[in-house]
């Protein structure tokens, strides 16, 4: 029997994969959370051998619950599900040592065959996701770039930047310089349609 844990932040799509993977005659679901930061200690009381997890969800994302898995229960496979199938994601996602990558369209039957495999060893990736990705320019921001960049993302004035994350305005002012420049970018707003769209904020 192959025991899951479930971590999806929408209470309908939860029930319906834990309704769907209930069905399989050598699956079992053990337990179900609604957030990143629930999925250790729902793994280290239930031992999962897999971890069905969504990539975004509140307090923390699926990749960093997958990391922290990994560290604390590393005998635990993960399978990560996905609205969007993103490139710099799935890098994330593999770097995170994740067993699995699907996209939520996927049909009905590919989760549980999904599943099975992962718990065998095996890497699951969706073809064209694979194939994207292969192909896809790598994020050229540092992460403190990609911090920067999505505050100002959200709206936030040099200020406003430059004291959530303990840097002086003139910092700040460089930082968005350097990401215009790399990203090859007319300005600070065109940059973050081009970090938008290659998912890298």
């Amino acid at each position: 029997m192959i025991r899951v844990l479930l971590a999806e932040d929408m209470h309908l799509i939860r029930g319906a994969l834990a309704s769907l993977l209930s069905l399989e005659p050598d699956i079992e679901v053990v337990a179900e959370v609604p957030s990143g930061d629930a999925v250790v200690p729902a793994a280290l009381e239930h031992r999962p051998d897999v971890a069905v997890l969504d990539v975004q969800m509140p307090v923390m994302d699926g990749i960093e619950a997958a990391a922290g898995l990994g560290e604390r229960l590393p005998g635990c496979r993960v399978l990560m599900l996905t609205q969007l199938g993103r490139p710099e994601v799935l890098r994330r996602a593999l770097a995170a040592r994740v067993g699995g990558f699907m996209l939520k369209d996927a049909p009905p039957a590919d989760l549980a065959a999904a599943v099975r495999r992962v718990h065998a060893g095996e890497t699951v990736i969706d073809p064209a996701l694979a194939a994207a990705t292969i192909t896809a320019r790598a994020n050229p921001l540092s992460p403190r770039e990609v911090d920067v960049l999505r505050l100002a993302a959200g709206g936030d004035d040099l200020a406003e930047i430059a004291t959530a994350l303990h840097l002086t305005k003139g910092t700040v002012r460089n930082y968005l310089g350097a990401i215009v420049t790399k990203l090859d970018a007319r300005n600070r707003l065109d940059a973050v349609r081009i970090a938008t769209e290659a998912g890298w904020l």
